[in-house]
């Protein structure tokens, strides 16, 4: 007879999903349960996201992880936001920070201010009131108790995995190696157990799917449907290498649009991740190599790696007793580096409502609307930034300014247009700061805003704001050199 009760937690594959996992169910509920991760020396990982975002320093706090131990075990550096360029028009540049932005009022957020100021010949630019923006510019960084600067990482992912490999199997987990031949099912469909190619049967209560875009349980095994989300997002390819580091890493992200997608630069303190992610309708996989090597500098380090996918999701994260995580999920592409930590909201999800005395459709259908209502949010972020354009220098262009767009996004659009107004629910990811930066850094201008700073007087709106300003500028100027920083704190002993 079949226990209900959860005891025994099995993840399928390796990789930074599969050791995100291991290492927070490990850690946290490693007394209660067995936790066991399979994996093979011989399947290759992605190892997608190298760019990481605030949140992640949330679930190594929950963790307990030393963020300078951590950073030199993955050559990090530091993140303060995304520089978007030629992705409005050509020749445009703008920086996505992380941290809050100016300063509202009770009844008006920031951006009524800055619009208002705007119509009075204020032009100081929106990003001229972040913190974040104008360190990144400054290519100056360095932490505070205060928590004044809002920042994340740039990582190796391999090692980043295997850190947490090394944190889990200190806390208790089990690594088999291992290849998975067949997934055993109950009779009502519950996954029982994996039959590996050594003959060897592990057996679980609870299975976690990190087997990437293979998805060998949820898809090959359970067979849940998959929504498809091409016609939003179009790029379907990615071409990943790795360079020679040429200059000291800077603060922030590169992503340049071109004629097909975009380009990425990631600096860590040991070498630099490039990539293409391109839609193969507009450009072939030699012209994305082409394209991408034509555009790096220093030497590269390794073989072009072509990576296909299709942008969107599982119908369900939870079927039976099985939990995707990672790209066995679905995949947004990394524009925004969201990648890692929809594995870090996922697992702290699953734990925050674990299936201790056997799983039920209510928690699973929690589950599933949580993660869906999360995942479609930044989808319909991610699409802002091809939607919102100038740009119709070709095709690909083209048809994302002139596509139609999820209602949700549509809705948000048009508020912002129309009245100027931002907002965040209290599931969503991305702030209301977010949205504004990209919004208005595409080209987005509203019609009207909220009249409320008409009651202050020219100079006093003025006044504040150059005190802002100067505030920020003054803040930067103490700051040290980015790479200084990293060198002091957490240079990697490699």
């Amino acid at each position: 007879m079949k226990n209900n009760s959860v005891k025994k937690v099995v993840i399928a594959g390796g990789g930074t999903a599969g050791w995100v996992a291991a290492a927070a169910l490990s850690k946290q509920l490693g007394k209660l349960l067995d936790v066991v991760l399979v994996e093979s020396d011989q399947i290759g990982t992605v190892g997608v996201g190298e760019a990481t975002i605030p949140p992640m320093r949330t679930f190594h706090s929950l963790l307990g992880i030393d963020e300078q131990e951590f950073m030199r075990a993955t050559e990090a550096v530091f993140k303060l936001g995304i520089s978007f360029k030629n992705w409005g028009q050509i020749g445009d540049e703008y920086i996505h920070p992380f941290g809050s932005t100016g300063q509202g009022s009770y009844l008006a957020d920031f951006q009524h201010f800055w619009l208002h100021a705007k119509s009075k010949g204020i032009n100081a630019e929106f990003g001229e009131y972040s913190l974040e923006v104008q360190a990144a510019k400054a290519n100056k960084f360095a932490t505070s108790k205060t928590g004044s600067i809002n920042y994340a990482y740039h990582l190796d992912a391999t090692r980043y995995a295997q850190f947490l490999r090394q944190f889990s199997e200190k806390h208790g987990a089990k690594r088999i190696e291992g290849k998975i031949q067949q997934v055993q099912q109950h009779p009502d469909g519950d996954i029982k157990a994996l039959l590996l190619e050594s003959g060897e049967i592990i057996e679980g209560d609870l299975f976690i799917d990190c087997t990437g875009f293979t998805g060998l349980l949820i898809d090959k095994t359970l067979k849940t449907p998959y929504e498809d989300w091409s016609h939003w997002l179009p790029c379907n390819s990615a071409i990943a290498i790795q360079t020679e580091s040429v200059e000291p890493p800077k603060p922030y992200v590169t992503c340049t649009a071109h004629h097909a997608g975009w380009q990425w630069h990631i600096p860590l303190q040991h070498r630099v991740g490039n990539g293409n992610v391109f839609c193969s309708d507009f450009m072939s996989d030699d012209q994305a190599k082409a394209h991408l090597l034509n555009n790096v500098r220093g030497k590269v380090l390794t073989e072009p790696r072509v990576i296909k996918y299709r942008t969107g999701r599982r119908s369900v994260f939870w079927n039976q007793n099985c939990i995707a995580l990672g790209l066995s999920s679905g995949f947004v592409e990394p524009l925004e580096s969201t990648s890692i930590y929809l594995f870090m909201i996922g697992i702290v999800r699953l734990m925050n409502m674990f299936p201790f005395n056997g799983v039920t459709q209510t928690i699973t259908k929690e589950y599933n609307q949580q993660l869906i209502a999360e995942l479609e949010n930044i989808r319909d972020f991610i699409i802002l930034h091809y939607h919102v354009t100038s740009r119709e220098d070709s095709e690909f262009w083209r048809y994302c300014k002139n596509m139609s767009v999820p209602d949700s996004l549509s809705h948000r659009l048009e508020l912002f247009k129309e009245h100027a107004l931002s907002y965040q629910d209290s599931r969503e990811l991305f702030r209301r700061d977010s949205w504004l930066h990209v919004m208005l850094g595409q080209g987005l201008m509203p019609k009207h805003y909220h009249l409320i700073f008409q009651t202050m007087s020219d100079e006093e709106m003025r006044g504040h704001l150059t005190k802002t300003r100067e505030t920020i500028a003054d803040v930067v100027a103490k700051l040290p050199m980015h790479y200084e920083f990293v060198n002091h704190y957490c240079k990697s002993q490699r």
